[in-house]
């Protein structure tokens, strides 16, 4: 097996790779976790024994255990944010948090002007909501691609960044703070946190064992997902390849033993019956509620399909008194047909009960073999099944 592991969800988001990260700091040699998608919107749960918990965005899932993060220039960066990260892990006892994180100077920078923007886009779409999270992610990538070199970017001087800063909020038509409070803030993350060119990630591949830690889900992906209600980034494996630059890697596809979904979009499976303990994912003003359905391994082979496949699985949420898996619809849509959303929405599963063996099952299923099993949400709770 390669030193260097790719994790990704081959679901809606929330299957767990923060915890599997997480295991994987607390058990390798890692040198290093690389973010290469999203931003502040991620939400990636890590709790260790001593019930310490923090809920990863920017930072990488490592952060805990002392690894090092870097942001790269596939990630977009809210300075603000990140701060207010960095403060709730210096509360429970990491020391100076931005000392261990790097950030490439061609990542793009997220501001309360494409915040404002993303939020009063998403509620003028009144009952048509795409299910945005409200964090000026979609906005940033929407600028970025109409305006090109003169979007706000992490590496920006003072004086080019405030240039940018007016053009942005006037071009959005949108109110905040005012810029010379926007710039005060960013030259303190500037100041606080070290910028790095693009060579920075090949010599931390070179270096040591990396984690590339990836953000939502690949049935959210920008492409491949299911449209509108998809996510403005690239949520496979191809970011973190284009990062190693033909350095080997193992892909680990993370799912837990139901699907779950945050907001708008389809959800074959859905079963408001299926009432499970969620203590880290709550419905969100954005966001809209929290969805719980069956494992539909109809939507995951789809996922791993248009991911180019994995190596293994990490499978979380074996705890869950869960036993129902949907191998089939009723009328297979095609997903690549331009009205995939519409039909997913009158397909209706087909279904194996009484699963009990979720290993043997998911495995058989998918044609992927389960490495990694999480019966918690401590690094203690896993069980690797292969050595890697």
């Amino acid at each position: 097996m390669n030193d260097h592991v790719i994790v990704v969800d081959l679901g809606y988001g929330d299957a767990g790779k923060g915890t599997v990260v997480d295991w994987l700091c607390a058990t390798r040699p890692v040198h290093a976790v690389i973010r290469f998608n999203g931003g502040a919107q991620a939400g990636h749960n890590v709790v260790l024994p001593d019930g310490r918990h923090h809920t990863f965005a920017q930072f990488g899932s490592g952060t805990l255990r002392g690894v090092p993060t870097h942001l790269s220039r596939f990630s977009l960066v809210d300075p603000l944010a990140l701060a207010a990260e960095a403060a709730h892990l210096a509360r429970i006892g990491v020391p100076d948090p931005l000392g261990l994180i790097t950030v490439d100077r061609d990542a793009l920078l997220v501001t309360p002007y494409h915040v404002a923007a993303g939020r009063r886009r998403e509620l003028e779409r009144g009952e048509g909501r795409h299910g945005s999270c409200g964090m000026g992610i979609g906005e940033t990538m929407a600028y970025w691609l109409a305006h090109g070199s003169r979007a706000p970017f992490a590496g920006d001087p003072p004086q080019v960044l405030a240039a940018k800063l007016r053009e942005l909020r006037d071009t959005l038509g949108v109110t905040g703070p005012p810029v010379a409070d926007c710039l005060a803030a960013y030259r303190t993350f500037a100041d606080r946190v070290r910028l790095t060119d693009g060579s920075h990630t090949a010599k931390l591949i070179n270096a040591g064992a990396i984690v590339f830690e990836g953000a939502q889900g690949v049935l959210l992906d920008e492409r491949h997902g299911f449209q509108p209600h998809t996510t403005w980034s690239t949520t496979t494996f191809a970011n973190a390849l284009d990062l190693l630059d033909g350095a080997g890697a193992a892909r680990l596809g993370v799912l837990r033993t139901y699907t779950t979904r945050h907001g708008a979009g389809p959800l074959v499976t859905e079963d408001p019956a299926l009432r499970l303990p969620e203590p880290h994912n709550v419905a969100g003003p954005w966001q809209g509620p929290f969805r719980l359905g069956h494992f539909d391994a109809v939507a995951h082979r789809y996922a791993l399909r248009v991911a180019g496949g994995v190596d293994g699985l990490a499978l979380t949420h074996l705890d869950a008194p869960v036993s129902r898996m949907c191998v089939a619809y009723d009328a297979e849509p095609s997903f690549h047909e331009p009205d995939v959303t519409e039909r997913l929405s009158r397909a209706r599963p087909i279904y194996r009960d009484g699963v009990t063996d979720w290993t043997s099952a998911v495995s058989d299923a998918l044609g992927v073999p389960v490495w990694l099993e999480s019966h918690g949400t401590q690094a203690g709770d896993k069980k690797a099944l292969v050595t890697w």
